[in-house]
């Protein structure tokens, strides 16, 4: 199975930024511990992060031939990336959207989520487990 994990703005500072937020691992611990458990499995996982939205979706669709599946945090993206919501919009696999945080526990503008209605499913609030919990999912339906 061929997953694409997407992180968006401000990922690359886990582990740093509010770790009373988001947790002391850093996005390479998470990489990690989803590559250690996807090869188990004998997925492939592809990682990517970047702060900048085209950028993501240029990784998006250079991958949209290949995905099996799809793990995304889409930061800040998630209340106004809506070219970010039209690209994942046009994949057939599953997507899920991964927030460390419980965001409906936050400012009430992270409440809303463009992005939710074109994924399969939200994790919210389980920290870096939420990702791992993402590809469980994503194993057991491909299963």
């Amino acid at each position: 199975m061929k997953i694409l994990v997407v992180h968006g703005p401000n990922l690359s500072k886990l582990g740093k930024r509010q770790p009373e937020i988001y947790g002391h691992k850093t996005l390479a611990d998470i990489n990690i511990a989803l590559l250690e458990r996807g090869s188990q499995a004998g997925a492939a996982l592809t990682f990517y992060q970047s702060n900048h939205e085209g950028h993501l979706l240029d990784f998006l669709q250079a991958g949209s031939e290949v995905a099996e599946g799809i793990i995304i945090n889409p930061g800040a993206l998630t209340h106004y990336g809506l070219s970010l919501r039209d690209a994942l919009a046009n994949f057939s696999c599953p997507i899920i959207e991964v927030h460390l945080s419980n965001v409906y526990k936050r400012e009430e503008f992270r409440h809303t989520s463009v992005t939710a209605p074109v994924v399969t499913g939200q994790i919210t609030g389980l920290g870096w487990r939420g990702y791992l919990l993402a590809l469980e999912w994503l194993l057991a339906e491909k299963g």
